[in-house]
């Protein structure tokens, strides 16, 4: 294997390693700061390390008019609606249920790398589609149920994961076309300063509740914004350069089960056994979707 290939892989693999991560520690500094508040501090810290980044590349790409308006959506759906929703969706999930639900966002990106980036939708994408959204509906009946009735608060975390989801594919299926002529640092660097000023009107209750906040959730929001926000969506920006959205996306699935086991350690978390098997069937959408048409070799 070649250095760029392990460069590549390497880059994969600590990306999701680093996504899983950010759902057992947005969980965990959730009882200290708000959905918005988390979302900009978060934001915040990743928008400055990525600007050091940036300066030290001294390596500038002007983008054009087009790729602004991409940089905006990014910015706008992925950094700032994405991390709103999936920091206040753990408020009442469990990280690996939040992980699961997010996780309906790799068939999403196919579907859209399909319909947009002219990647195609094979009849196996779409049949792994529906499997994928049906497992999404047991993880929201498991989340329901795991309280003991209908908890108001389960289902509105369990949508607003889903809305996670939805705006986690529109971002990718935006930033794909700018990594193709902006660095992948400058191009996370711009979506997460726009994601930053998104979020802006959440800066009073930010300073407030971090006023009262244990040392925990300043380091949790510390962690947050240095890992899996400048260098991870970096790596994510540098593979996705290198790689097919749909396929890269489908790789993202690494996270779900990654997020429930560290889920488990740090808090002894066990998603409810509806939530996993919706896991499972999830995954099972996501091997179907990846199946390929047989082609006939004549004699």
């Amino acid at each position: 294997m070649t250095l760029s290939r392990w460069l590549l892989l390497g880059a994969v693999i600590f990306t999701f390693l680093a996504w899983a991560s950010a759902f057992v520690v947005i969980r965990g500094v959730g009882p200290y700061l708000d959905g918005g508040p988390l979302a900009l501090g978060r934001l915040a810290i990743g928008t400055l390390a990525l600007g050091i980044a940036v300066l030290l590349a001294r390596r500038w790409v002007w983008p054009t008019k087009r790729e602004w308006a991409q940089l905006v959506i990014v910015g706008v759906a992925w950094f700032g609606a994405y991390n709103v929703a999936l920091n206040t969706a753990e408020q009442t999930l469990d990280a690996g249920t939040a992980a699961m639900i997010v996780g309906i966002g790799p068939i999403l990106i196919a579907l859209g790398a399909g319909v947009f980036l002219g990647e195609g939708i094979p009849k196996w994408l779409s049949i792994g589609a529906a499997v994928a959204f049906a497992g999404v509906v047991l993880i929201g009946v498991g989340t329901m149920l795991a309280q003991g009735g209908a908890h108001p608060l389960d289902l509105v975390g369990a949508l607003l994961a889903l809305v996670a989801a939805v705006t986690y594919a529109i971002g990718v299926i935006a930033q794909k076309p700018v990594t193709r002529h902006i660095p992948a640092i400058q191009a996370t660097f711009l979506a997460c300063a726009i994601g930053l000023v998104v979020c802006l009107p959440f800066s009073g209750l930010l300073a407030s509740q971090l006023a009262v906040a244990p040392a925990s959730a300043w380091w949790g929001t510390l962690y947050l914004g240095v890992v899996p926000t400048a260098l991870a969506f970096t790596t994510w920006a540098y593979a996705l350069g290198r790689m097919p959205a749909g396929q890269l996306g489908i790789a993202s699935y690494l996270s779900p089960p990654l997020a429930t086991v560290m889920g488990f350690l740090a808090f002894q978390e066990i998603p409810h056994p509806l939530a996993l098997a919706g896991g499972v069937i999830c995954l099972i959408g996501v091997a179907v979707s990846r199946r390929k048409p047989r082609v006939l070799v004549p004699a």
